[in-house]
């Protein structure tokens, strides 16, 4: 995708500024992302951008739920062979949780700047299924 002319300024059909669209189709994750998706008839920047943040929160939630279900479990397991196992268990899990969920604002930031400043920019894994159910 290309990006459009520096300091064009267009608006959406949502009446706000194409940039600032976009950006707000990033604060409230999934759902800010889901009402721009659905109320945007005009502009690609907007539409490509909620549906990143639909994909990129959406998936930031599944993800953290299945993690937390899966310490649960063994923390479970590891409990009945040795409560330092568990212990051990859950702190891995933990860690890798924050791990997600530090990867997940670094990741957020940038699509707020980045749709800021009218660019296309595509996060890793789901920035092509996001141009892809964009264009649609």
């Amino acid at each position: 995708m290309e990006n459009p002319p520096p300091g064009q300024t267009s608006k959406s059909s949502t009446g706000l500024d194409e940039n600032i669209a976009a950006l707000l189709s990033y604060v409230f994750g999934w759902i800010s992302g889901l009402v721009f998706f659905l109320i945007e008839k005009d502009s690609r920047l907007v539409r490509f951008h909620a549906m990143q943040s639909i994909i990129l929160s959406g998936g930031f939630i599944i993800l953290m739920i299945v993690l937390g279900i899966a310490s649960t479990v063994l923390g479970l397991i590891f409990g009945y062979i040795s409560g330092l196992l568990a212990t051990l268990v859950g702190l891995l899990t933990w860690l890798l949780m924050m791990a997600v969920g530090v990867g997940a604002l670094v990741g957020w930031v940038m699509c707020l700047i980045k749709a800021y400043n009218k660019e296309f920019f595509k996060l890793p894994l789901i920035g092509n299924y996001a141009e892809k159910f964009s264009a649609k």
